[in-house]
């Protein structure tokens, strides 16, 4: 009963996944935290129960020993589920990576390479493939890029109006972000719809903390809203989306504020936090249906860039079959949903009021039975899209 195994890896903890090859079944998830504090955390989960503990964990190493000893106590067995392959989330690809690819010394030396591109996320994700490579020094060990769904996008669409020799020594262009989860989105909603994804041009929007939108046309990707970074497009949790660049030059003179600074200010204290004083989407609603006033808003604010984009890629498409809504948000706030699409109605976009109020586990359609656009609500699993495209390379 061969497996896949997935990792996650920030720079003071990863996730991890152990997924059934064949049933793509989830034999056991966990979370290795804290590490490098003087008490780290892990926990582990398996249809039999919960188990967590903490301990010291001073680097990944340690911690994949954790996760390794965590196997071993509560199971299911390795012996018995034998990984074939780790697959390992890794945020920037640049223009490089266009594909899960086998790790080798020169990839390691790439993937560092561009953590310029990606400073809180590549570094992080190199420790944990090395820690994952100790652990597991037979098995092969493949990264997956988050970017690398977005690599059909053509020039016009991902070349900013800059300096084009600047541009291309730094490599600043859009890159596109949440791949690993559209092609999943988009691969469930071909199943689900019976129609060849070939056959289909979708809006995928995945809402979380995080959010980007994509235009994908016949299964590939030709535009999104992320841009160099996770910053550029949609309002998110904490981070500004869209904004005027020149903004940034009129606060470094007014303010003097510092690049660090700055970065922390676009990235941390923006979106609906900046506006409201409030990150999680649930508490800015109930917050506007209180009564206040920079909550209502923030929530403004949030749905006007959301249909923006969703016109945008609608002309750019010339034809939309499906609408699609994923990740936190976009899965269990019916509010978000209603307001996003609300008004579109002469586009062939009703949504009705009894299915999008519905709450289910699983792919369900929220549109009306007249509505020409179908509108899903699909739960994402980039741990499964992972471990695919792993075995896609490993056989």
């Amino acid at each position: 009963m061969a497996s896949v195994l997935v990792v996650n890896s920030g720079s003071s903890s990863f996730k991890y996944q152990l997924i059934d090859a064949d049933s793509e079944e989830r034999l056991a998830s966990g979370l290795v935290e804290r590490i490098g504090e003087s008490t780290g955390h892990a926990t582990h989960d398996t249809p039999d129960g919960h188990w967590e503990r903490s301990l010291e964990i001073p680097d990944h190493a340690a911690g994949f020993a954790a996760m390794l000893d965590a196997f071993k106590q509560h199971g299911p067995s390795l012996d018995e589920h034998p990984p074939v392959a780790v697959g390992h989330r890794v945020v920037h690809g640049g223009a490089r990576f266009f594909e899960p690819t086998l790790v080798t010394p020169l990839v390691l030396i790439n993937i560092e390479d561009l953590s310029d591109l990606a400073p809180l996320h590549n570094p992080a994700n190199v420790q944990g493939i090395k820690a994952a490579q100790k652990a597991f020094p037979d098995l092969p060990h493949v990264a997956v890029f988050d970017t690398a769904f977005h690599q059909t996008i053509a020039p016009d669409a991902y070349t900013y109006a800059i300096d084009a020799d600047l541009a291309k020594r730094l490599r600043i262009r859009r890159y596109g972000f949440h791949g690993t989860s559209n092609k999943y989105v988009s691969g469930a909603t071909e199943d689900f719809v019976q129609r060849p994804v070939t056959e289909l041009n979708q809006i995928v929007l995945h809402l979380g903390n995080g959010a980007s939108i994509t235009a994908i046309d016949g299964g590939r990707s030709v535009d999104t809203s992320m841009g160099l970074t996770p910053l550029e497009g949609l309002v998110m949790g904490t981070r500004s989306g869209d904004i005027d660049p020149a903004v940034l030059i009129y606060l470094q003179r007014k303010t003097r504020i510092s690049t660090d600074d700055l970065d922390d200010l676009l990235n941390q204290r923006s979106g609906l936090f900046g506006l409201s004083g409030r990150k999680d989407m649930r508490d800015v609603i109930s917050a506007a249906d209180k009564g206040d006033e920079s909550a209502r808003l923030a929530l403004e604010v949030y749905l006007h860039r959301i249909k923006h984009y969703i016109g945008a890629y609608s002309f750019e498409l010339g034809r939309v079959d499906v609408i699609v809504f994923t990740a936190g948000v976009g899965e269990n706030s019916a509010v978000i949903r209603a307001r996003s699409l609300a008004g579109l109605e002469q586009y062939g976009i009703e949504v009705d009021p009894e299915r999008n109020d519905q709450r289910g586990g699983g792919i369900r359609v929220i549109s009306t039975d007249a509505s020409r656009v179908t509108v899903l609500v699909v739960p994402t699993d980039e741990e499964l899209e992972i471990a695919r495209q792993t075995l896609s390379v490993v056989g």
